[in-house]
């Protein structure tokens, strides 16, 4: 195949990942985008194959990667839930940032070899996109780790934590200054500057808390994309440097709707190290005692309603509920009742979790309610049913300052008549607070697996 098949192969592929991107904007045709990501991604790769500059002797090898890639993909895909879908999007993105940073290691090796010099663009972008890649792989790595509980979620910080990530920043840039525009062209030199940013990946996000890894894999996510574009440069492939530069944007675009739900700016989710493990100071925590009643009670309350919305939250996922969830739906709306599903935009550990699972059990996306369109209900809302939310529902967000959730938008569940709320215990969110919510005076808690309470009220509506 001539170069020109090549390049109009590679051309395809990445019309492909433009129109897969515009079918994910919706639920109900995001099945087909990843379909024809897949197809793009397919004929990529498929095109590399047949370019000439790769020595025949090397195309097993690239055969053999791609092999155990696709096994160990479908492998893991199989294997994981929905509830460690965020562990599995980190621990994919830092394989990418980390692919980049290879290629452009080796690309700067096959320069100093082959004894020609690079231009300027080339150049740029092969240090570019060795910093960027590198510093998404092993910061990539400490958000999964974070999220898989291999490492506390509480940010890991120490004295002079700031300065240090100020003076590794400061090297790392330095270093590059000297390799682009002093003629430190030697790889101890740019092994080195690799060193220095993977150092600086770790040291960024360690101080992080858990509560805001979902943001911060957005945003390594646009990392690994713009590292792949530049890296694009570097290969002088079209396909990869339009799938990177569409990555690039989308996960920036994402992490910086993500703030907007959280009422929080970018550099407030970076430097200000929340998710640690704090009170939201209120007092009548050891006054009062939580309501606690069983899926029996809480089935009387919710057939004597007119209107229910249900608050899906990460105990659901958990417990995989949200096929008990539709069919209590449907009881409910089979007596007359009113139901609602009340969606957060950060309910779950990644944006579009709850989507996802509910779609997963065939619920109609029009029950579906965004924040700005439910709140102004919830005051007419006869019952409320939180299924294992904490963080998005929790009153403290809109009362005390102090709380490290102060300004998120959320759910205003408490303003309903009654709130039924399904946990398995009183404990606090992933940002460690604890929620006055179970305390009202209109709350009432059912404790117990999301499962089988969801199971026990269904099984009540009928009895009923």
């Amino acid at each position: 195949m001539n170069k020109e098949l090549i390049d109009i192969a590679y051309l395809a592929g990445a019309v492909c990942f433009i129109l897969a991107m515009k079918l994910m904007n919706s639920p109900r045709t995001a099945r087909k985008g990843n379909q024809l990501a897949m197809l793009g991604m397919g004929i990529a790769i498929g095109a590399t194959f047949f370019n000439p500059d790769i020595k025949q002797e090397n195309l097993i090898w690239i055969a053999g990667a791609v092999a155990v890639g696709t096994i160990g993909g479908l492998m893991a895909a199989y294997k994981v839930q929905m509830t460690a879908m965020p562990q599995m999007v980190a621990l994919l993105n830092g394989l990418g940032g980390g692919a980049v940073a290879l290629v452009a290691l080796f690309e700067f090796l096959a320069a100093g070899q082959g004894g020609h010099a690079p231009d300027t663009v080339q150049r740029v972008t092969t240090v570019l996109s060795a910093i960027i890649g590198t510093i998404s792989f092993s910061g990539s790595l400490i958000a999964y780790g974070k999220l898989q509980e291999l490492l506390p979620g509480r940010p890991l910080t120490f004295k002079g934590h700031s300065t240090v990530n100020l003076l590794l920043a400061a090297f790392t840039l330095a270093l590059a200054a000297m390799i682009l525009f002093f003629g430190l062209v030697t790889p101890a030199a740019f092994i080195t500057l690799m060193i220095l940013s993977l150092v600086l990946g770790i040291s960024a996000v360690s101080p992080i808390g858990g509560a805001d890894m979902p943001v911060v894999i957005s945003l390594l996510n646009s990392f690994t994309g713009c590292a792949a574009g530049l890296a694009g440069f570097v290969l002088l492939n079209t396909s990869l440097l339009i799938g990177g530069a569409l990555v690039g944007a989308s996960g920036l675009i994402l992490t910086l709707q993500m703030c907007v739900a959280m009422n929080r700016t970018l550099g407030h989710v970076l430097f200000s190290s929340t998710g640690m493990v704090l009170s939201t100071g209120s007092s009548n925590k050891v006054a009062k005692q939580p309501k606690s009643f069983s899926p029996e009670d809480a089935a009387i309350l919710m057939e004597n309603a007119s209107s229910v919305v249900v608050v899906p939250g990460y105990g659901m996922a958990v417990a995989q509920a949200q096929h008990q969830v539709k069919e209590m739906a449907a009881k409910l709306r089979a007596m007359g009742i009113d139901v609602k599903y009340a969606v957060h935009p950060v309910a779950g550990r990644m944006p579009g979790h709850m989507n996802v699972l509910l779609a997963e059990a065939d619920v109609p996306y029009e029950d579906l309610y965004e924040l700005e369109q439910i709140n102004p209900l919830f005051p007419e809302t006869d019952v409320a049913l939180v299924i294992g939310a904490n963080d998005v529902v929790n009153p403290a967000a809109r009362s005390d300052p102090s709380s490290p959730i102060y300004g998120m938008p959320i759910l205003d569940v408490d303003k309903a008549k009654t709130v039924i709320v399904s946990k398995r215990g009183m404990g606090a969110g992933f940002a460690g607070v604890e929620n006055d919510l179970f305390l009202n005076d209109n709350t009432v808690m059912v404790f117990g697996n999301a499962k089988g309470t969801i199971g026990k009220i269904t099984a009540a509506l009928d009895s009923h």
